[in-house]
């Protein structure tokens, strides 16, 4: 096929284009050599695979062109309105054609989320790559190919029309985890994963923005609070010295000292890690995509959502460990170092401190991880990869849609479920899951919720949520039922 195929044409009628004013056709692409991205905007291995996309545009300027091809998994990515968000969050500044029935994956012959598809400058099919390749080695690769081309007199560099998405104004923007910090005199204080602006926000208990923490230029610096850097950090956890830090979008876990703001680098490279195998000195550990963190017994568990494991570190020694999971991808209980995970994304203690649950975006589940007398991880509700919907009932017939964050609250676990832009509850003595009520709109933002991506119990009649794609953190009132905006 490579080589001697022409590439079939990617401008169809019925696709939406992103960061473009027109749709962009093989003919205008012709004289460049042409990446088509294969993605869909929750595969945690598509957003790893980005920077990569990043660095050959800035490389190779006008002789490679990266055209993204949306081929979505879950419905709520087949939503146009959704993927301009992820577009927007992530930061992609290519073309991006939006293709829900999946045509062009079909007419590719792709299978796998992220997939790579390599054209000629005269518009024939030259290579395919499935999975997330080697950075280095696919820069190199297409150097070469640059090089090749040029002597052959076949490049004819170019820039595309460019329209990237407008950046939103705001306190917040796509915030990810929210956690409660201890405070003196029993205030109450919340450390909010402020993704889109790459830094840590913290509020007092009405709201109001205390302390900031971070640059807002993404980078991985360390340093005082307002010169240090972070990439898209998601999740958070506080004690009374420290709030711990899940730097996602650097592959690390970093430490901001609460008495100065001082932000330090506990383990992490800045570059995506293979899965964990063996315990190593945190400060040498390269991680991947860390999610969520808690703190637990002294140690700092983390949701390694890139290697679809859950990884310990030790407070004491600064080890870090594997704690649950293989490396494979896939929805399998028993003995946690034989488990099989799925991009966990959200990490709570369990109520007698034992144990976390944790949510598996990939599989839609919600699952356990014991920890005593030997780690052991138990699915409460999610089924497999492809099964996913919004179904209430028994926790064997209960469906999810991608959810990102959780949250223990009397009995039972609050869920956000992200895809479906709910709060959904699993009571764990009836075994049972439902949606919970918000009430009614209390203030004049009265929007849906929008991939919510995390809960924290403020308390038993009080929530507060993440409302990723709306740019807030709503506050929900169960005794008067109703819900407002709390910051935003």
């Amino acid at each position: 096929m490579f080589g001697i195929t022409h590439a079939p044409e990617i401008d169809r009628p019925g696709l939406v284009w992103f960061n473009t004013p027109k749709p962009v056709s093989l003919a205008e692409l012709r004289g460049r050599i042409v990446i088509l991205d294969f993605w869909t905007y929750c595969c945690i291995n598509c957003m790893q695979v980005l920077p990569t996309l990043s660095r050959i545009e800035q490389t190779y300027g006008e002789e490679v062109a990266v055209i993204g091809i949306h081929s979505p998994k879950f419905p709520a990515e087949r939503k146009a309105a959704n993927l301009a968000h992820a577009i927007a969050r992530y930061g992609i500044r290519h073309p991006v054609a939006h293709d829900p029935a999946m045509t062009l994956w079909e007419d590719y012959a792709v299978r796998a989320w992220p997939t790579l598809v390599f054209l000629s400058p005269d518009g024939y099919v030259i290579g395919q790559m499935a999975g997330e390749p080697n950075p280095d080695a696919l820069v190199q690769g297409l150097g070469d190919m640059v090089r090749q081309f040029r002597a052959q007199g076949e490049l004819s560099p170019g820039a595309l029309p460019l329209a990237p998405p407008v950046v939103t104004s705001g306190s917040l923007r796509f915030p990810g985890k929210i956690k409660p910090c201890p405070a003196a005199e029993g205030k109450a204080l919340w450390a909010v994963a402020d993704a889109g602006h790459h830094q840590i926000a913290l509020f007092d208990d009405a709201g109001a923005e205390i302390a900031r923490y971070g640059s807002g230029e993404a980078g991985f610096a360390d340093g005082p609070a307002a010169e240090a850097s972070f990439r898209t950090p998601q999740g958070l956890a506080c004690d009374d010295a420290a709030i711990w830090v899940a730097d996602t979008g650097n592959h690390a876990l970093r430490r901001i000292d609460r008495r100065n703001g001082q932000v330090s680098t506990v383990a992490g490279l800045g570059r995506r890690g293979p899965p964990l195998r063996l315990p190593e000195p945190g400060a040498g550990a390269a991680l991947a995509s860390p999610w969520d963190v808690e703190e637990l017994v002294g140690s700092l568990y983390f949701a390694n959502a890139g290697s679809h494991q859950i990884g310990c570190l030790d407070l004491a020694t600064g080890t870090i460990r594997p704690v649950a999971g293989t490396g494979g991808e896939d929805i399998v209980d028993g003995p946690a170092e034989h488990a099989l995970l799925a991009q966990p994304s959200g990490l709570a203690k369990t109520a007698d401190g034992r144990g976390l649950y944790f949510v598996d975006a990939e599989s839609s589940s919600v699952r356990l991880l014991a920890l005593e007398p030997r780690p052991k991880i138990t699915t409460l509700v999610g089924q497999g990869l492809f099964a996913f919907g919004h179904e209430n009932g028994p926790f064997d017939q209960a469906l999810l849609q991608h959810p990102l964050g959780l949250a223990v609250l009397d009995g039972s676990i609050l869920v956000a479920d992200s895809y479906n832009g709910l709060v959904r509850r699993l009571d764990l003595a009836s075994r049972r899951v439902a949606d919970l009520a918000m009430g009614e709109c209390g203030d004049r933002l009265c929007l849906p919720a929008t991939e919510p991506a995390g809960l924290a119990v403020a308390s038993p009649a009080r929530i507060l949520m993440s409302d990723t794609n709306n740019h807030r953190i709503v506050e929900i009132d169960l005794s008067a039922g109703r819900y407002a905006t709390w910051a935003s």
